[in-house]
């Protein structure tokens, strides 16, 4: 696996690869990399002769009260896992490389509509900056395909609007939730958890699933599908619910009864800890 800290060693071994007729995959990360992170190596495997991963702790996503110094950094252990899936080039650029014009920055805005709800409610200014770091990384590898996990649904979302919007030539992939046995979504967020909070963690999900049954019996009633599950975790030991939402996969705005398709987005908080997931609804009568 050859690791690349700048632009230009990284764009010549694509165009060498490009120039022999190869496809690329890329895999953007921000590193700290689990089982969920190698699947979607696995996934851009699949589809592509070449697969280049990124670890950069991008600052432009971070607000004024998350702390980007503290973010786990374990480029050591990430290594030795992507050149045990045989990753073809990992990008590990400096903050200085990706934005050499310091705080004075071209930027990607997606609209508000998609931008400015669930996530980006509480977070202002955070898709802003994963468009604008997600577009250079496109730019700078040039792939054919890049692969996303649907964990992170909205961000999905909004990265496939500034590709439609912006024509870039690139396929983008969401691929599945990884998950632990116990239905827990797989997150670097994880590891912060007691043993305790662990042991209520996937009550998450199992409470998404209950939601996905009723939809799937015809019930259309979402406003009280999500308080009581909203009622249900609290009771299961969550600390809080950021929000239990069924919106439409395209729009992300609130689900109508005649849709045909749904997405159930959860947020909810054991201590300090964010803890998301989703169940996709696709097609149903």
């Amino acid at each position: 696996m050859q690791v690349f800290k700048t632009i230009k060693s990284l764009r010549e071994q694509v165009q060498a690869w490009k120039s022999q007729g190869l496809t690329v995959g890329f895999v953007p990360t921000m590193g700290n990399l689990h089982a969920g992170h190698l699947s979607l190596i696995h996934v851009a495997r699949e589809q592509c002769d070449r697969v280049i991963a990124s670890i950069f702790v991008n600052p432009l996503q971070f607000g004024p009260n998350e702390d980007f110094d503290s973010y786990p950094r374990t480029f050591d252990a990430d290594q030795s896992k992507l050149k045990a899936q045989m990753v073809d080039g990992l990008f590990f650029p400096s903050v200085d490389e990706m934005y050499p014009s310091g705080e004075i920055q071209t930027t990607v805005h997606v609209p508000a509509e998609l931008t400015g709800l669930l996530e980006g409610a509480s977070r202002p200014g955070h898709f802003d900056g994963v468009t604008t770091v997600v577009n250079k990384l496109f730019n700078m590898v040039q792939p054919d395909v890049a692969v996303f996990g649907q964990k992170d649904f909205q961000q999905f979302a909004v990265i496939s609007k500034m590709v439609t919007d912006l024509a870039m030539p690139v396929k983008l992939i969401r691929a599945p939730i990884g998950r632990d046995e116990d239905g827990l979504a797989l997150s670097s967020r994880n590891q912060y958890l007691t043993q305790e909070q662990r042991a209520i963690a996937p009550k998450l999900y199992t409470t998404l699933l209950d939601i996905e049954l009723a939809i799937k019996s015809g019930n259309r009633d979402f406003t009280a599908l999500t308080m009581a599950a909203s009622k249900q975790l609290l009771l299961h030991g969550f600390d809080f619910v950021d929000y239990i939402h069924v919106v439409n996969p395209i729009t992300l705005m609130a689900s109508k009864a005649c849709d045909g398709s749904f997405v159930i987005l959860a947020v909810a908080k054991l201590g300090n800890t964010r803890l998301l997931d989703n169940i996709l609804l696709s097609k149903l009568d």
